[in-house]
């Protein structure tokens, strides 16, 4: 979960560089160079690419690609750090749609952490005069999609490889991203081709350490980390891109992980008693 954290947050730094491009245009970069990686290890170590569980492969990567393309278009208007934050909003969704599909229950004092979280969202709302409020939209059905893919995931649990579930994802986006830009295509100048194919990279080593993560240990044990992703990349909008980060912004992040860390050591502590 680690090295996802970091390959996570060098991909958001290089997104919020490529703010110029259209945001399918990177959903299609990202994942046609992460299928060189993909398909090349299937390839060499013989894993049956179309896996076991190909309907919920396939939505898992239609899921995904809408949530990587809301987050995408969400960088445009809001700084990277705080976009990055409010994604983070994702296990909150996760557990309210894991009451329908996975019949799990949510606790009264889960409920308190779900507060202390939100409270952060309205804090940036409405105190930071840097959310926009089209990219708060924007962001939020990203973090909404994104706990649908956490809800599925579980449901795919150790059944099929995690490149295998990562090659469907990559796929799926090239696809979609690739139909999307046609109409507002920006030819790539020098750096930025690498820098695009550089997405790809970092995706594909950030997605299959966080899919192996949730597959070999239980969410409380993993997810805390991921919150790592959050700090990198706002000190990468502050050295990097100069954005300013207000008291009220920071403040309503801390909020957001706050909750979420609170959230997922009481989760923790419960599996504890019960096992």
């Amino acid at each position: 979960m680690l090295i996802s954290t970091i390959a996570f947050a060098c991909m958001n730094g290089t997104v919020k560089y490529l703010v110029h491009v259209d945001a399918f245009q990177i959903v299609f970069f990202r994942s046609l160079s992460s299928l060189f990686f993909t398909f090349g290890f299937l390839f060499k170590n013989k894993i049956p690419i179309l896996g076991n569980n190909k309907k919920l492969l396939i939505l898992r990567g239609i899921v995904g690609v809408t949530s990587m393309s809301l987050f995408f278009m969400s960088t445009k208007y809001l700084p990277i750090g705080t976009a990055v934050s409010l994604r983070y909003l994702a296990p909150i969704f996760a557990a309210i749609l894991a009451v329908f599909f996975l019949k799990e229950k949510i606790k009264s004092w889960q409920w308190v952490f779900f507060f202390i979280a939100f409270s952060g969202v309205i804090i940036l709302k409405g105190f930071d005069a840097q959310i926009n409020t089209y990219g708060l939209i924007l962001i939020l059905a990203a973090a909404l999609f994104s706990g649908m893919v956490y809800v599925l995931l579980s449901k795919i649990g150790k059944g099929d490889h995690p490149v295998v579930v990562v090659n469907y994802f990559m796929v799926i986006a090239t696809i979609v991203g690739g139909l999307g830009a046609i109409n507002n295509w920006v030819n790539p100048v020098g750096e930025e081709w690498l820098l695009l194919f550089g997405l790809g990279v970092f995706g594909y080593f950030g997605q299959v350490y966080m899919t192996k993560a949730f597959q070999v240990a239980s969410t409380n044990q993993v997810a805390p980390l991921k919150y790592m992703e959050v700090i990198f990349t706002v000190l990468f909008g502050i050295f990097i891109f100069t954005e300013i980060y207000t008291m009220w912004s920071l403040l309503g992040i801390a909020l957001i992980i706050l909750g979420l860390v609170l959230n997922v050591n009481y989760k923790s502590k419960l599996q504890t008693k019960k096992d």
